[in-house]
């Protein structure tokens, strides 16, 4: 009874944490979110862990991870049933793992188990935002996005040194309560946070105010056209209105005198390369060429995005004898001026399930649900592309994409002054679900101290100075233009971050590996000091009882 007892009060705990936590991000109330709850939201999670038995711990992890995800991603509703259900399980299921992790941290060891236990989550956050099932969404240090001053040690450790900063008090505090530490004993523990935590306030201080007083060389004028559509209606009669709409607000912008035009995500469809090469149905064909014609009389660069569809197999022709066309598609952006196509860029990570799967060999059945479920797959790109237009180099990360460090830092490697993002979160007819995309794009301007323009179908737009800090954001679900003045830095140079990616992550991977390791070698030579001890006492009792 008493067992079970203990089990309910923990689930309580972790059911509180998997509550609090999603109110620190932009959520149903809030379209900003309370950042500052991040500090404290895992404490009851941390408490229940180093209390709970092995028996049970699975079960919490899996509560947490369902409950947190449940509610943080409920906008997920909106974009398919199946979303709300998958994204949770898959999440529950990672934290039904992680969980036992950080027990066995507080276990193996009995001294400071609170710093592995963050190091532990730290790079359990690293791992889940890689590969097929890769998902940024949901990490503690995008709660901070408008704390300025906090956050500015992106451009050195990325996202990872906060969340480092946000775990290791909470920890903390979970330890102290567990094991009954008296804080006065963890004086030099206190004052070392308290330290670093200040040296990362005043530095970010400084290079907030350097980077957001710093004088651009020069801008360049570019007009962002939200032209707020329905993204889940297809076919010619919405493809046309949709370019109507577009071109209709564009010659409104262009009043202004912008240098450049962008359009959002899949703004325009059909494939404009694909038609023009394979011209087929005559009122698509004709669609194309009113866009090619549109960007002939536009004076300037029309940056949109656009699926592209190339041919899959070179040794066959357009055309397959069974009627079918020889075609693959991916989700690209094209730059397009003087009535071509000057280059592309293909998006390299795509949303899983959604946009790519594949396991479709293994996994037949779930293959046949998400086709069944009008699931539509592109293929994958594989090149960092950076455009020239306009007198300066750009790159243009394709929605999710910009919520991964890495991808950004690559762009910025291969040359990028500026980045632009180019997204369609109309689908979820929520703010705070678009807020939740844009305050993971405030880092990758911090992190390669780069301008990040936001063009969207819906929200959020905006622009994001390299310091962090957001302006000029349009108001959402509103068919609008926009001219922004992107800011280009002389002598720039590289960032830390830009130069080695995530770097503390990977070596809190690494650490983690060697921490555990060592945990257990401490553990063994625990139980063998403690046989011999044994042994040794048995032999005095047993020379005691001789001599008597």
């Amino acid at each position: 009874m008493e067992g079970f007892k203990k089990f309910i009060s923990n689930l309580f705990l972790t059911l509180c944490a998997a509550l609090i936590a999603p109110l620190a991000f932009p959520n149903p109330i809030s379209d900003n979110g309370w950042g500052v709850l991040i500090f404290i939201a895992f404490i009851p999670a941390y408490i229940a862990i180093n209390r709970s038995s092995w028996s049970y711990i699975w079960f919490e992890g899996l509560t947490f991870g369902f409950v947190f995800y449940l509610v943080y991603n409920f906008w997920l509703k909106t974009f398919h049933p199946l979303a709300i259900l998958i994204a949770p399980i898959l999440e529950s299921v990672q934290y039904m793992l992680l969980f036992p992790i950080l027990k066995s941290a507080d276990s193996l060891f009995k001294k400071r188990g609170y710093i592995v236990q963050a190091i532990f989550h730290l790079a359990y956050l690293y791992i889940t935002q890689q590969g097929f099932l890769a998902y940024p969404y949901g990490n503690p240090a995008a709660a901070l996005w408008n704390m300025p001053y906090l956050i500015q040690s992106a451009s050195i450790f990325g996202i990872w040194g906060l969340c480092i900063l946000i775990l290791l008090p909470q920890t903390f505090i979970a330890e102290s309560v567990t094991k009954r530490i008296k804080l006065k004993n963890r004086k030099k523990d206190i004052l070392i946070y308290s330290i670093v935590f200040l040296l990362n306030l005043l530095l970010g201080s400084a290079s907030y105010y350097y980077y957001l007083n710093k004088d651009a060389g020069k801008t360049v004028r570019i007009a962002s056209i939200q032209h707020s559509a329905d993204s889940w209606q297809g076919g010619y009669a919405t493809y046309k209105k949709n370019f109507e709409t577009l071109s209709s607000l564009t010659m409104e912008a262009m009043e202004e005198n912008p240098e450049m035009v962008v359009w959002s995500e899949t703004a325009f469809v059909p494939s404009v390369s694909w038609h023009m090469a394979y011209p087929s149905n005559a009122l698509t064909s004709a669609l194309v060429e009113d866009f090619v014609n549109f960007g002939l009389n536009l004076d300037v660069p029309l940056v949109t995005g656009n699926p592209e569809g190339v041919i899959a197999d070179e040794n066959k022709p357009a055309l397959l004898e069974n009627g079918e066309w020889n075609r693959t598609d991916y989700n690209t952006v094209i730059h397009f001026a003087d009535g071509v196509v000057k280059k592309t860029y293909r998006k390299q990570h795509l949303v899983p399930f959604t946009e790519h799967f594949p396991y479709q060999k293994q996994f037949p059945r779930l293959t046949a649900l998400l086709i069944a479920n009008d699931y539509n797959w592109w293929e994958t790109g594989t090149e960092s592309t950076v455009f020239e237009a306009s007198g300066f180099r750009f790159s243009t990360p394709i929605c999710f994409e910009d919520t991964f460090g890495y991808l950004s830092a690559e762009f910025v490697q291969n040359g990028a002054d500026a980045l632009i993002n180019l997204s369609n979160d109309s689908w979820s007819g929520s703010v705070a679900a678009e807020m939740q995309h844009m305050q993971l794009s405030v880092f990758r301007a911090i992190e390669n101290r780069r301008p990040l323009l936001r063009s969207t179908n819906s929200g959020i737009t905006c622009l994001i100075d390299p310091s962090g800090k957001v302006l000029d954001m349009v108001e959402p679900f509103i068919q609008t233009w926009h001219i922004f003045e992107l800011p280009l830095f002389k002598k720039t140079g590289t960032t830390f971050y830009t130069r080695c990616p995530d770097s503390l992550a990977k070596t809190s991977l690494l650490a983690s590996v060697i921490l555990f390791i060592y945990g257990i070698s401490l553990r063994i030579k625990e139980k063998r000091k403690r046989k011999e001890y044994e042994y040794f006492e048995k032999l005095l009792a047993d020379d005691d009882r001789y001599w008597c």
